[in-house]
């Protein structure tokens, strides 16, 4: 989408260094300085009326090129590869349909992003693209319910992203795939991805697993150094408590000036937005 004037750039970024940023504990790294400072494009800065679709190689290097920090989403290939996409199934991004977990990194980056001449990335392109834009990588559950079938997904990125030179964090809705990200690469810096967990949203996971969830109670078990938040949540008790240790609290997705607003007078140290 358009840039939104209202979320603009608060500077350049400062270093090349991927570690400066808040305090952390020893067992769990800060989060990037840059990832509090620059209001986070979602999915990249994507327009699809002008053939700008989300999580594009196009939607990325808009962002980067506006000065912003950069959301991205990973799914797994049927091989093994990070793919950057959304979406457990194709059919709504793309001409194809069908589980995304299903098909090869290379029939999957033959495959065009619907209403664009692009194909779907992979998270190692994406790392070339960006350079030192700060990177934010939600890793999509790939348990089903937000339970530990994970590992593959999470074995990958980590490698990638250990590699990667930019301010880069990694985050999940799934604490099982961020214990798992802790344990691959543990220099990389870590949160959680959290809300109400209300059984509305999330149908396909138990009572009491959505309510445990709802606590935040991993959130030191995993390491993680920040959460990132319903916006509309943000006074949720879990949250105020994790901001009273001072713990940045990023948020998702706000759409306007004045959902920002609200977000930061709520504690919000940082917006994702649209």
């Amino acid at each position: 989408m358009p840039a939104p004037r209202w979320a603009a750039p608060r500077c350049r970024w400062a270093s090349r260094s991927r570690w400066r940023g808040c305090s952390a504990l020893p067992d769990r790294p800060a989060l990037p300085a840059a990832l509090r400072r620059h209001p986070v494009a979602h999915r990249g800065l994507h327009d699809p009326a002008r053939g700008v679709i989300e999580n594009s190689r196009a939607a990325i290097a808009r962002a980067a090129a506006a000065g912003y920090g950069i959301e991205i989403d990973i799914q797994l290939s049927a091989d093994g590869e990070a793919m950057v996409f959304h979406d457990d199934d194709l059919e709504r991004l793309t001409p194809e349909a069908g589980p995304l977990r299903l098909r090869s990194a290379a029939e999957l980056s033959r495959i065009p992003l619907r209403g664009s001449a692009e194909t779907i990335p992979t998270l190692a392109e994406i790392l070339g693209l960006v350079g030192n834009a700060p990177l934010l990588v939600e890793i999509k559950d790939q348990d089903g319910a937000l339970g530990p079938r994970v590992g593959a997904l999470e074995s990958r990125a980590a490698r990638l992203l250990a590699a990667h030179d930019g301010p880069v964090a990694v985050m999940s809705f799934n604490p099982h795939a961020i214990a798992a990200c802790r344990d691959a690469a543990p220099a990389i810096p870590r949160g959680l991805v959290t809300c109400p967990f209300t059984a509305e949203e999330w149908p396909g996971v138990a009572a009491d697993r959505r309510a445990h969830l709802a606590r935040i109670a991993d959130f030191d078990t995993v390491g993680a150094a920040f959460i990132s938040h319903f916006h509309r949540a943000l006074d949720m008790a879990p949250v105020r408590a994790l901001r009273a240790r001072g713990t940045p609290v990023l948020c998702w997705t706000v759409r306007s000036p004045a959902e920002e607003a609200a977000a930061r007078a709520r504690g919000a140290t940082n917006v994702t937005f649209e």
